[in-house]
């Protein structure tokens, strides 16, 4: 399989933008979808719409076979040992808010303390934040050095008796460096201290084998690996899932129901709160077929290709400051140009068709560790191209000369 193949597969990469084709720089965002995705959700929205789980009719049937058959398609691309261990949700935030909130209602209390790392995306620092704020529990925060990796020894010295558990992210959505998740779950477990893993980026460029691993906690979106938008997935231990009250109450997540109490259903069940997104969900299906394709070595050497050509350009200019400069790097690369705002930019760039991201890519605090009020992000995907790269630098050189 080459790029070229690949990009056969997603429509929107044939679109223009003022005139000129689209070259979509913006994939750890969101990437765009497969049209396998496209016509699966189509046709089960024609053909199986109808409540998972609860009726008996043949609609019904349908998509809870669909929804179910997703779940197990998911427990077996991430290693989980049961289906129970997979809670579908709306993405990495929704999973990462449900595990803040009830572990630490189950087990946070005044004046113990939870851990974060300085680089994380606000949607695995508020809820912690927040829910620390709730409890009178302290948040600490594992500090990022200049080459944006992880200071792991101050780690050992902020984990004590009172830590309750951590919460780090598998990939920076900003540096694009990989963590040493395996490490740092090694250091929290042999301390008795559990470790939720934000999979955002993770699960699209390196995979996850979460009994190998053996964090606590993985959550992860769909619509970051080429599924539907408003998908995700939460993988937690039943050990800590079990003792966890539920987040959301209503529908479906209940055992039995009087006006006086209610009992739970077992999980995943019990976090499963409501109508769910189930022809979304499905869409995990299609996208894990479609990521493991691409384990090819011809591709990713190709891929290696672009990623290289994207890094020359961001170093050899003299007025670019790349950040997160650390291996190993996923092909994310955040960077600023000397004197010109990165609004400006993306505006200029956008025009010239090429999609970046600008700002702070929601992490306002690593914004502040590298003095600056926001970057410009490139991200890339399998389906990009050498000559998408190409554009993309002369795009940038002439947008600065007109700035100048």
């Amino acid at each position: 399989m080459t790029v070229q193949d690949i990009r056969k597969y997603f429509p929107a990469l044939s679109g223009t933008v003022y005139g000129k084709p689209l070259v979509y720089f913006d994939n750890a965002a969101t990437s765009q979808r497969l049209d396998t995705v496209l016509k699966m959700q189509d046709e089960w929205a024609r053909t199986a719409n109808a409540n998972i789980h609860r009726a008996v009719h043949h609609l019904a049937d349908q998509a809870t076979e669909h929804y179910e058959t997703a779940r197990e398609a998911v427990r077996k691309f991430i290693g989980a040992e049961s289906t129970s261990e997979i809670i579908f949700t709306s993405g990495t935030t929704a999973s990462i808010n449900l595990v803040a909130y009830s572990f630490c209602e189950a087990f946070v209390g005044e004046g113990d303390n939870v851990i974060v790392s300085a680089a994380e995306h606000h949607s695995n620092l508020v809820p912690w934040q927040q829910h620390c704020l709730r409890k009178s529990a302290q948040l600490r925060f594992i500090p990022v050095l200049d080459d944006g990796r992880l200071d792991i020894q101050a780690l050992e010295r902020l984990i004590d008796d009172r830590t309750k558990i951590l919460a780090v992210t598998q990939v920076s959505n900003v540096l694009g460096i990989v963590n040493p998740v395996d490490e740092i779950v090694r250091i929290c477990h042999s301390k008795g201290v559990p470790v939720l893993v934000d999979g955002a980026q993770g699960i699209v460029h390196c995979g996850i084998d979460v009994r190998k691993t053996d964090c606590d906690f993985y959550a992860f979106s769909g619509h970051k690996m080429y599924a539907a938008t408003g998908t995700g997935v939460l993988y937690g231990k039943k050990e800590y899932l079990e003792k966890m009250p539920p987040f959301l109450f209503g529908g479906e997540m209940v055992g039995n129901v009087s006006l006086e109490q209610t009992t739970f259903a077992p999980l995943p069940m019990k976090f499963e709160a409501g109508t769910q997104n189930f022809i979304g969900q499905t869409s995990f299906i299609q996208a894990i077929e479609f990521m493991r394709s691409l384990e090819d070595e011809e591709l990713a050497a190709e891929c290696r290709a672009v990623e290289q050509a994207m890094r020359n350009i961001l170093t050899e200019n003299p007025r670019i400051r790349l950040y997160g400069t650390a291996e190993p790097k996923i092909p994310v690369f955040s960077f600023s140009v000397d004197g010109l705002h990165h609004e400006d930019l993306a505006l200029l760039l956008d025009k010239m068709g090429v999609a970046v991201r600008s700002g702070q890519m929601c992490a306002e605090p690593l914004m502040d560790r590298f003095g600056v009020t926001g970057m410009l992000r490139v991200s890339l995907a399998p389906y990009n191209t050498l000559e998408e790269v190409e554009i993309f630098g002369k795009a940038l050189e002439k947008a600065m000369d007109m700035l100048s």
